[in-house]
């Protein structure tokens, strides 16, 4: 095989169609947008307009917020974790943080920190060093002789202080 007899396989690439080049090419004319009108001109933004009528998302009222304090954790099962020690992918010896399971491939990134869950109880003994856990996953890892360490995140000032 050579660089230059690479090519795609037949009906990858769509021809693109060219409108509005004469009645011949079966696009001509109005070029597929009708007759006359609005949307047959070009600059068109009439997404929700009802003509003239107060549009549907403005008589409905607004509700809810987005929490700029919020965090965002990244959940792991027990199970996973458990499955991982035993595949030898996460030393059961040390401790399990967040950067040890993004190396064992547990997950793809820290985000604000990891979340433990509960779900198979694991048959090490584990220690664990999360932002956040489950009640049910701190008992089970408990009741395997381990520990859980759930860090303390940084709180916002309160107001007026």
């Amino acid at each position: 095989m050579k660089l230059n007899e690479i090519s795609d396989r037949p009906g990858a690439i769509k021809v693109r169609k060219r409108l509005g080049r004469g009645i011949g090419s079966g696009r001509g004319k109005t070029g597929g947008r009708g007759q006359k009108g609005q949307t047959s001109r070009s600059g068109v933004a009439i997404k929700g307009f009802e003509g003239g009528q107060m549009p549907l998302h403005r008589r409905l009222p607004k509700r809810g917020f987005t929490n700029i304090f919020a965090k965002e954790f990244v959940e792991v099962g027990l199970d996973r974790v458990a499955a991982a020690v035993e595949a030898g992918k996460l030393d059961a010896g040390r401790t399990i943080d967040a950067e040890a399971l993004k190396a064992a491939g547990l997950i793809r990134r820290i985000k604000d920190g990891v979340r433990l869950l509960g779900g198979a109880a694991p048959k090490a003994k584990l220690t664990f060093d999360v932002a956040g856990a489950s009640r049910p996953a701190i008992a089970a890892v408990e009741k395997a002789g381990g520990n859980v360490t759930v860090a303390k995140t940084a709180e916002p000032a309160e107001a007026g202080a």
